[in-house]
Order: C-alpha cells, then sequence, then structure tokens
C-alpha cells in the first residue's frame, strides 16, 4: 500500500544521537565525560583568566588552611608557602598538563599506528625491523629513559612531550599490527585486493575504519597513563621547572609541608586521582560503544531510561 504524504518512515538516529544515547545510559561514563569536558576548558581559559592570581604571591597568607576567606573565593583550597591560592593554581596548571599528555598521546599514536599499519599488511620483512625497533624501545623502563634524557636535553614541555611519546609508541605499533593482522584476511579486504586496490588504499580506505575505534580505546586510556608518568617526573624533580607548574610538580612542593599543610599535595594530587579515574571510566564505555557486538548493551538501556 502507497505511503501517503502524511505518512512518516521511521529514520535510525544519527550517530551522534546514538552515542550520546549510549552515554546517557552509563550515568557513570556521563560523569565521566562531564568532568573531563570541565578540565578541557579549564584548560583552554584558566591561563587567561587566573594567570595573575597564580603568581601573585601574599607572605602574609603563607599555607593560608583551606575554606579561608582571607584571600576571597580563591582560597577555598587555601594557600601555598608564598600565599598564592591554590584552587587559582591548579586550574592554571591544568593547561601544561592537558598539554603535555595530549600532545605526548597524538605523536605516539599516529607514528605508532603508521608503524603497526605497515607492519602488519607490508610483509614479514618488514614487519620483523620494525617490531625490532619496538623491543629496543620496551627493553628501557619508560621512567628510566625518560629520566636520562630529560637529564641531558633538560626539562622542558616539548622534551616531555618527545620523551613521553617515544615510550609509548610500541603500545600503539603492537596493537595496531595486532589488528591488522587479523583484518586483512577477511572477505572485504580480500575483495579489494581483487578488485585492483593498491595497498595503500586497502591499508586507509579499508583496514584503519575497522582499526580506529580499538586505537580510540588505547589512546583514552594511555592519556592516563601519560599523565601520571608526567606527575611522577615532576615529582622527582626532573620534569617541569617553576615558574611553569604542572598537577605533579604541586604535589612535588607541598611534600616537604606534609605533616603542616597538606592541602598542598592533596589537592592537585585529588585533581590527578579524578582526571585518570574518569578517563578509565570513559575508556571502557568506549570499548562497549564502538564494538558492534556489545554496544547494544547500551542501546537498549538507553531506550529504557529514554
Amino acid at each position: 500500500m502507497p505511503l501517503s504524504a502524511t505518512d512518516t518512515i521511521p529514520q535510525e538516529p544519527g550517530a551522534l544521537r546514538r552515542l550520546a544515547r549510549m552515554l546517557w545510559a552509563d550515568k557513570f561514563a556521563l560523569a565521566a565525560a562531564l568532568f573531563v569536558l570541565l578540565v578541557v576548558v579549564l584548560a583552554v581559559v584558566g591561563p587567561m583568566w587566573l594567570e595573575g592570581a597564580a603568581t601573585r604571591q601574599n607572605l602574609r597568607g603563607r599555607n593560608l588552611p583551606p575554606f579561608s576567606l582571607a584571600q576571597g573565593w580563591l582560597g577555598v583550597l587555601g594557600a601555598d608557602a608564598l600565599g598564592r591560592p591554590l584552587l587559582a593554581r591548579i586550574i592554571v596548571a591544568t593547561r601544561n598538563t592537558i598539554t603535555i599528555a595530549a600532545g605526548a598521546v597524538l605523536f605516539s599514536a599516529v607514528i605508532g599506528t603508521m608503524l603497526g599499519l605497515v607492519a602488519g599488511y607490508m610483509g614479514r620483512a618488514a614487519g620483523q625491523v620494525i617490531l625490532r625497533l619496538a623491543d629496543v624501545i620496551m627493553s628501557f623502563p619508560s621512567l628510566l629513559l625518560a629520566v636520562i634524557v630529560l637529564y641531558i636535553l633538560g626539562p622542558s614541555v616539548a622534551n616531555l612531550i618527545v620523551v613521553l611519546a617515544i615510550t609509548r609508541i610500541p603500545v600503539y605499533l603492537r596493537t595496531t599490527r595486532a589488528e591488522v593482522m587479523e583484518v586483512r584476511e577477511r572477505m572485504f579486504v580480500q575483495a579489494a585486493r581483487v578488485m585492483g586496490a593498491s595497498r595503500w588504499r586497502i591499508i586507509f580506505r579499508h583496514i584503519l575504519p575497522v582499526v580506529l575505534p580499538t586505537l580510540l580505546t588505547v589512546a583514552t586510556l594511555d592519556f592516563a597513563f601519560v599523565m601520571l608518568a608526567e606527575s611522577a617526573l615532576s615529582f622527582l624533580g626532573i620534569g617541569i621547572q617553576p615558574p611553569e607548574i604542572t598537577w605533579g610538580l604541586m604535589v612535588a612542593q607541598g611534600r616537604q609541608y606534609l605533616q603542616t599543610a597538606w592541602w598542598l599535595s592533596v589537592w592537585p594530587g585529588l585533581a590527578i586521582i579524578l582526571t585518570t579515574l574518569s578517563l578509565n571510566l570513559l575508556s571502557g564505555w568506549l570499548r562497549i560503544a564502538l564494538d558492534p557486538t556489545q554496544r547494544w548493551r547500551l542501546e537498549m538501556k538507553g531506550r529504557r531510561n529514554g
């Protein structure tokens, strides 16, 4: 029976709407996404807004305890050993912390993915050479390698990004290679090869879109790891140096006051914990949401909640 002009044909929701519905279905992942969004916004606008307050010293307010009104609303988390409000410093430090983590993850993901695609598809000889390169990098403990390189080159944002990116390349390389070696045997890849598609077209047009969801999940989880690594290097004194600040450096600067002013280390440490926890929750949600065999659980739950 033909449809009249007033009849409507039900349509599937768009990709973004489906993701939003699945995110709404998982309240923990939703809270994590909102927190990560807040951190990103603070990283963008925080230094422009509060950089002056974060560097202004007030020796009369040294180690001011939390919830004090002596410095206005900026003193809600207390002040450090030079009287600078901790809330302002944590917000300003967000930019360096997120920049280092995002830069390291981006560079390591791009380089590792490219090498993994070549190693997984281009043949045994190229794959073995690239895998030996990954083995060389993995033979050094990542923090030890970072300590040596930063001691030679000197601590800076750029050097930290390069060092942390190099140590994380094998993660993406091996993950991509394993995925490619499984995907390249599927029928659609075989069909593209029979139709005369070039190797690079098959890699980037047919294989990479299938591998990408797994890599996004790994990158989300790796973001949290890189943040912790940067915090550890700053805590050891070979990361970002004053007057620049990161959350890890703030924890390191407050450790000598733990007995008398615990808030100097606790609040930036709490920021690290909440951010890494949120990223871990998002990574778990992405693993399900991007998997066609499992996302139906979130979709069904979203329909019930909707």
